[in-house]
């Protein structure tokens, strides 16, 4: 994560700085590309994941809330005590400050999604642990 965003026009090409996300954040392995990184408080933080069929993230939360753009494919999302929601490409959802949730992709399709989140104390997100199988342990 970088100390704060570029501070003049960056462009960023299709496919540049794609790379795995880190491990112990999901059910398996995907794909992301880092747009903004920062720790700079009140900054944004974006990045875009290729998430393969199956796979879904471990219930975590940011800070000041995340937006989330649905790209392609198929995919799930779920806040605490909420129901599972299946959501397709022009999908946006807003995850409010703090709520704990998780998104991925269905068992039959892919999913890519554009997350944006602010940086608030120094991180955009706080991960906790996996999630059953279907969806948060009630």
């Amino acid at each position: 994560m970088g100390e704060a965003c570029p501070s003049v026009m960056t462009v960023i090409r299709a496919g540049e700085g794609i790379a795995a996300a880190p491990g112990g954040v999901s059910s398996g392995a995907f794909l992301v590309q880092m747009i903004l990184s920062s720790r700079t408080e009140g900054e944004m933080t974006a990045m875009r994941a290729f998430v393969p069929p199956g796979v879904v993230t471990h219930r975590h939360s940011h800070p000041r809330g995340q937006l989330l753009f649905v790209l392609d494919g198929v995919g799930l999302v779920q806040r605490e005590g909420g129901e599972v929601i299946e959501v397709r490409a022009g999908d946006a959802v807003w995850f409010a400050p703090d709520e704990l949730h998780w998104h991925g992709a269905t068992a039959e399709s892919p999913f890519s999604y554009l997350s944006v989140q602010p940086v608030k104390n120094g991180t955009a997100v706080a991960w906790f642990g996996p999630v059953d199988e279907e969806g948060f342990v009630t």
